[in-house]
């Protein structure tokens, strides 16, 4: 079956967070869903729940965490055991969860910005001291041949700066959020770098939560590696949460779970969440997780390569038509890094170019974290024909403050 993803669907008037929170007039690329219809397999089956007209309490079904682990053995070659796996109400809220549980107040977090920015805000929230090790950012020169006056050097990656996160975790740090793959900048760490921070946080005693959301949205030529899956030290001191969320549109239903191969650990943290009933998931939550790890293979793989395309055409219509904005090429996920600094505006003014004249509204860079001045996070998991109107706006937009400059 072939899908469409060039369909326009009217989200507005939905109470839908990204349409409804938007000025009509303005085109939102911002929160990570996507504008693609959730797949049809995952609708029958929620309509199939609907036919018995009560909607009572649920129990978990007995091949729920079975059909987790299948997939994930599929896909990412890593082989958990059902019994490794808890049902969480979502993965902001299982990373809280973990801090309530398993660490005590005031404990140091380690988080490294720019990085999705509830890391920063559930800890704080949760009178955590934060520790950051910012990543480095990795940048290569541009050919001038063809780049016209775009040409100089553009950001392709971010490595981790592995002394200071030793040194956050020599400072106390108790717990380091990682983002794999990296939120927002798109990156599939490598089995090194997993490997050198599974090591360092055995050796310090450094718990690890591994936030891998958009584990299943790795693009062709990258691969994901859970970060628990790349040595035993690594599985024995992490937690990975995962969901299908955001691979099959259905953010909206909580569909989420943890995986936890260490023993005292998942006595600890399982029965704090069944202490307080919140392992058990909602009358749909369930039923979406396993239509879409039963039933998803095919719109997995055509999904990702329309939004491959998509970053493609990004890519080529900034290079050719807005050579000071830079895309940052994700290697999983439909959000790309701009780096809007071409254009010479300060943090608030750029947010306000966006908004006020080219009627785009992506996230602010600098919420995840101050290393993100000068950078925007785009949603392309949309219509081609979007995507276009939203290039040509900002192609327009630019070229009028240019314009303006000059005179």
């Amino acid at each position: 079956m072939k899908y469409n993803f060039d369909q326009i669907i009217e989200r507005r008037g939905t109470d839908c967070l990204k349409y409804d929170r938007t000025p009509k007039d303005v085109i939102p690329l911002w929160i990570a869903d996507m504008d693609f219809a959730t797949p049809d397999f995952v609708m029958e089956a929620i309509q199939k729940r609907l036919s018995c007209p009560v909607l009572g309490y649920p129990q978990m079904p007995k091949d729920y965490f079975k059909t987790i682990a299948g997939w994930v053995r599929k896909l990412h070659g890593w082989n958990v055991k059902p019994e490794w796996m808890c049902f969480v109400p979502g993965i902001v809220k299982g990373i809280g969860l973990v801090e309530w549980s398993l660490i005590p107040r005031g404990a140091k977090v380690i988080i490294q910005p720019p990085v999705y920015h509830p890391f920063r805000l559930v800890s704080q929230k949760n009178e955590m001291e934060l520790l950051y090790n910012p990543l480095i950012p990795v940048y290569e020169e541009e050919c001038a041949a063809g780049c016209g006056k775009g040409a100089g050097k553009r950001l392709v990656g971010y490595e981790m700066d592995f002394e200071s996160l030793e040194k956050c975790m020599e400072n106390g740090g108790k717990l380091l959020i990682l983002s794999n793959p990296h939120n927002p900048a798109g990156i599939c760490w490598s089995r090194e770098t997993l490997e050198r921070v599974a090591s360092l946080s055995a050796k310090h005693g450094v718990l690890v939560i591994s936030d891998e959301i958009h584990a299943e949205m790795a693009h062709k030529g990258f691969k994901h590696i859970p970060f628990a899956s790349v040595s035993e030290e690594a599985a024995q001191n992490s937690i990975t949460f995962m969901s299908p969320s955001k691979t099959f549109n259905i953010a909206g239903v909580v569909s989420s779970y943890a995986i936890v191969p260490n023993p005292e650990l998942r006595k600890r943290f399982f029965t704090f969440m069944e202490a307080n009933e919140l392992d058990n998931p909602s009358i749909f939550s369930a039923v979406v997780t396993m239509a879409a790890y039963k039933h998803g293979a095919d719109w997995r793989r055509q999904m990702l390569r329309y939004v491959e395309s998509n970053i493609a055409y990004v890519d080529k219509y900034l290079r050719r038509n807005i050579p000071c904005v830079k895309a940052m090429l994700p290697q999983a996920s439909f959000l790309i890094w701009l780096d809007c600094s071409g254009l010479g505006l300060c943090q608030e003014k750029l947010v306000n170019f966006l908004v006020k004249k080219a009627h785009l509204f992506m996230n602010d860079g600098t919420m995840f974290g101050p290393e993100g001045a000068g950078f925007v996070r785009l949603n392309i998991a949309c219509p081609r024909s979007v995507l276009t109107q939203a290039l040509d706006q900002l192609r327009d937009a630019v070229a009028a403050m240019k314009c303006s400059c000059r005179k």
